[in-house]
């Protein structure tokens, strides 16, 4: 799985400056540069709210608590899951926090009885992520994710900025450890997601994920059983399974 295709010139030549520029800046130097100098008013961060997502609202908070922020209500959230997210923005004070929702006439037509998960995982992906997304980053430039290096699988290669789907992705924790992000969640004294004490280090949505069967890998619990190791929002449009 490639994060990206074919460039255009212009992008590509951007992407070397700031790779090169801000490959060794630290989580918010590169937050800094994207606000405020490559996309003021352009930009925003998907968040799911999960394990390691306090680090960059977190993050966010120090710089732009106002920054636009997109949580995308799959409608198979654990519980968990939302009432920490309220926790999380009323800690942190983010004021740019908006949810969007997949179309309810698409659900009725391809997953009427929400059981989807259980025949075509990518499908319902597609359905509840992937495609709520595309309209909502219509009008940024670039979007922020909180994926790591160390997380293992295709983002071993991860780069700080990317470029996509005629998009940019900022990616400032692309080089943390999991002891970056345990230091960083001590300092500050941050909220954990409650069901990471229960074995869960990546958290999605409830039907897909499960306990880390492999302490060692972050992401085993999720779609446990299966080839399938990322939801869609970060393979390439020209590489997603054709689902529907």
């Amino acid at each position: 799985m490639a994060f990206e295709t074919e460039i255009p010139e212009e992008p590509k030549a951007r992407l070397a400056r700031l790779n090169s520029e801000l490959r060794q800046a630290s989580a918010q130097d590169i937050l800094r540069a994207a606000i405020a100098r490559e996309w003021p008013g352009e930009l925003t961060y998907v968040s799911s709210f999960g394990a390691e997502s306090v680090v960059m609202l977190a993050l966010i908070a120090e710089v732009d608590p106002s920054l636009p922020i997109v949580f995308i209500d799959t409608g198979m959230h654990f519980p968990q899951t939302l009432d920490y997210k309220d926790e999380v923005i009323a800690r942190l004070g983010l004021t740019g926090v908006r949810e969007i929702t997949p179309s309810e006439t698409e659900r009725k037509v391809l997953d009427p009885k929400n059981m989807l998960w259980k025949t075509d995982a990518d499908a319902c992906c597609a359905l509840r992520k992937v495609r709520p997304l595309e309209p909502a980053l219509e009008g940024f430039g670039a979007w922020i994710t909180g994926r790591k290096r160390f997380h293992g699988g295709a983002r071993m290669s991860l780069p700080v900025f990317e470029y996509a789907d005629g998009r940019y992705k900022v990616n400032p924790l692309a080089s943390w450890t999991q002891a970056d992000v345990d230091a960083y969640l001590a300092e500050k004294d941050l909220p954990r997601h409650p069901l990471v004490s229960q074995g869960y280090p990546s958290i999605g949505c409830w039907p897909c994920t499960k306990p880390a069967a492999d302490p060692s890998d972050p992401r085993s619990g999720r779609w446990a059983g299966q080839q399938k190791t990322e939801c869609g929002l970060h393979v390439d449009r020209n590489e997603r399974p054709r689902v529907f």
